[in-house]
């Protein structure tokens, strides 16, 4: 069969992913797939993800048996498609978010670099798995400040051009290590991967925090006299109206909806909006709503309900962990009335919503009761400043003033 060859790789599920679990292969050699097919399950620390390819073609070898622990990057399949042949493998383009992967042995061979080259089965760093082996691509700067804290390099999967292990990839590496002597190995493995992401987070990312009220009286009458017609299953939520309302929102103020990578902002024209939800058994995840902008409120609230039912009975897709552009977040169903989020690297922006209660109002000359929500912007002052970020809450605002129109 002609045609050219796609490795298939281990994608970036989050920050806080080191490495997965292949659990199931859904596919076998000689099987057909088209993109966005689910091909295989695997396990991370926030439990079992189905896995998309992004290529048509058919699946020609698989590397990675059941069971087999593999580090973000590494190829778990060749899937030869019907491009014109090509001398080499090509690389699948990464997931959005993703870190570079590591080039692999097949695909460097010719080259004159290929000796320094880290191996496609290299290591991630989580305790019992296989070190790196032969010479270890790194900048002078992550050597340097490996030898400063006592890091083996030969346990960290890198993130930088070609895998090489960059500065961060050991200050992650070191957040993950103290996380898990402070809190002991026998620990949620979960727990442990928020841990180090959230220390990252703050480490890394210069945050501020502001805090608007919004009068959504409208919104709640508007709920209460849509939803009088509907049966329970079709109504609408007052979350789905804040979803839309920033899905919206981040046009406008474009700053607070991509990603930092690499020293510099990174905008997204999609606006997938991050919705996070608490998992059974403890945990938190923000796979993404896809296009919301682009989403009527009832398709919106169908496929939020969707994505809590799947994230919470395991089985979320990696496309929806890995490309949230900003994540909206609420405990208002808890009873809390605010919460300042940490911002998920690396995206830039995290909008929350308390608890929409009866608040005295003034309105005009009159103080009358009204339903107030308080919502809260934790941003990155590397890409946006206080004013940016009042800007856009005002702007989240105006659109729930008129919710018949999202």
């Amino acid at each position: 069969m002609s045609g050219a060859v796609t490795e298939f790789r281990m994608p970036s599920l989050g920050a806080d992913m080191e490495a997965g679990t292949m659990v199931e292969w859904l596919v076998k050699p000689g099987d057909k797939v088209d993109r966005g097919d689910i091909v295989a399950i695997v396990e991370t620390q926030k439990g079992a993800i189905e896995i998309e390819v992004f290529e048509a073609g058919r699946i020609e070898e698989i590397l990675v048996d059941s069971g087999g622990k593999v580090p973000v990057g590494a190829p778990l399949a060749r899937i030869r498609t019907e491009a014109e042949p090509t001398a080499q493998p090509r690389t699948q383009p990464p997931m959005a978010g993703a870190a570079p992967p590591p080039t692999s042995a097949t695909s460097t061979a010719s080259t004159p670099s290929a000796a320094i080259q880290p191996s496609p089965t290299l290591a991630s760093p989580i305790a019992g798995a296989p070190r790196r082996t032969g010479r270890i691509l790194a900048s002078p700067a992550a050597r340097q400040l490996a030898r400063l804290q006592g890091v083996d390099l030969s346990t960290i999967a890198g993130s930088g051009p070609s895998g090489a292990i960059v500065r961060s990839d050991v200050e992650r590496m070191r957040a993950a290590t103290e996380t898990k002597r402070a809190i002991g190995f026998d620990f949620d493995a979960m727990r442990v991967a928020i841990a180090a992401a959230m220390t990252r987070s703050k480490r890394e990312i210069p945050h501020y925090y502001l805090q608007h009220q919004f009068d959504v009286t409208a919104c709640q009458q508007w709920l209460s006299r849509r939803n009088a017609t509907l049966a329970p299953p079709d109504r609408l939520l007052f979350a789905a109206l804040a979803i839309k309302s920033v899905a919206l929102a981040v046009h406008r103020y474009p700053q607070f909806n991509g990603f930092y990578r690499d020293g510099k902002f990174e905008p997204s024209s999609a606006a997938h909006i991050g919705v996070a939800i608490a998992i059974r058994g403890g945990g938190l995840a923000a796979p993404a709503l896809h296009n919301v902008d682009r989403l009527s409120l009832d398709e919106l609230m169908a496929r939020l309900r969707d994505l809590v039912q799947r994230m919470r009975s395991g089985r979320i897709r990696g496309s929806e962990i890995a490309d949230p552009t900003i994540t909206v977040s609420s405990l208002g169903e808890r009873g809390v009335e605010a919460m300042f989020g940490i911002v998920y690297p690396p995206q830039v922006a995290l909008v929350g919503c308390g608890k929409v209660v009866e608040r005295p109002w003034l309105v005009g000359n009159r103080v009358e009761a009204r339903s107030v929500v308080t919502a809260t912007l934790s941003g990155d002052h590397r890409v946006s400043d206080g004013h940016a970020g009042a800007l856009f809450l005002a702007e989240i605002d105006r659109l729930l003033q008129e919710p018949e129109k999202l």
